[in-house]
């Protein structure tokens, strides 16, 4: 899995095939999507085309999706990852990921079922009950590897402690206003591969807070920025680079994308990296607060089971 990988969560129908084939053509080969997204024929057709044109082979190019939370009971684990990879055309995927420790309550036509006062239809089942069907999905073949998304240090460790397979990865929000030091650390200790989602803070999330300030407007990465003759969201990834962690930006802008990956031809210095975690507020843009409440829900303080 490269470090440095192409998100397609929020890209318009439309756009991301179109992304999807700019990314390849600049040297991409991760590819991060999701059941939730709902563009999964767009990465599939790019990935087709790409290969068609002999840019790229199958085994070249690594793809991630994701189970949604309505498909968490057993009997659906499976059906909704067959479902992702029609969409995708592939046979298998290199990764599949909870993607978040919440169940949703499965309607028909209605993966997302929130009622009139902002709450989910969400349920208690235990995702330990998923993670064992995540598990034969891997036995069989469909997935290389597993792993989890938005998952606490208590719930990782959890798995981690009773699970037959153990998750590969943990993909989480990170960027310079959330850098989440313990729980990188806690997945390190535990080999656990932490893949940064939204490293630019989300600026496009329909759901952010009154009082949010775009990362990349942030004048410590701006003068750094200037100072080394690159641009803020590259600095962004350097700095995600040399956690040592794997991240996902996301553009549909082809220039964007490639500068987005043209972050291996220069280094951030030990006083640039402290400064820049020193921007953390611990202020994450996804907090799925439809779910607050929930006994699974990841970000509560003072979380227990």
């Amino acid at each position: 899995m490269d470090c440095v990988g192409l998100g397609t969560w929020k890209s318009k129908p439309g756009e991301v095939q179109l992304a999807v084939e700019a990314a390849i053509d600049s040297g991409y080969r991760h590819i991060d999507c999701a059941w939730a997204y709902q563009n999964e024929m767009e990465v599939g057709a790019a990935i087709k085309s790409k290969i068609e044109e002999g840019v790229i082979k199958r085994e070249d190019i690594f793809v991630t999706s994701k189970l949604w939370n309505c498909f968490h009971e057993p009997e659906w684990v499976e059906k909704a990852l067959k479902q992702t990879l029609g969409w995708l055309g592939l046979d298998y995927l290199d990764l599949y990921l909870v993607h978040n420790p919440v169940a949703y309550k499965y309607i028909e036509g209605n993966p997302m079922p929130i009622d009139e006062s902002g709450k989910c239809n969400n349920t208690d089942l235990d995702y330990m009950t998923t993670w064992k069907e995540m598990e034969k999905i891997k036995e069989k073949g469909l997935a290389r590897s597993i792993g989890v998304s938005n998952f606490n240090q208590f719930q990782l460790g959890r798995v981690l402690k009773e699970a037959k397979i153990k998750p590969a990865v943990n993909q989480i929000e990170i960027h310079p206003y959330l850098t989440q030091e313990n729980t990188v650390n806690f997945c390190k200790n535990n080999k656990v591969v932490v893949t940064a989602y939204s490293p630019f803070s989300s600026p496009d999330n329909p759901g952010l807070k009154k009082d949010y300030k775009p990362v990349l407007q942030d004048k410590v990465l701006g003068d750094m920025a200037k100072r080394l003759n690159v641009s803020a969201a590259q600095i962004i990834i350097r700095y995600m680079v040399q956690r040592g962690l794997t991240v996902i930006p996301k553009s549909v802008t082809p220039s964007r994308i490639l500068s987005n990956y043209q972050v291996f031809d220069f280094k951030l210095g030990d006083a640039d990296m402290k400064k820049i975690s020193a921007l953390n507020k611990n202020y994450r843009t996804c907090a799925f607060e439809w779910d607050k409440g929930n006994k699974h829900y990841p970000f509560a303080e003072d979380y227990k089971e």
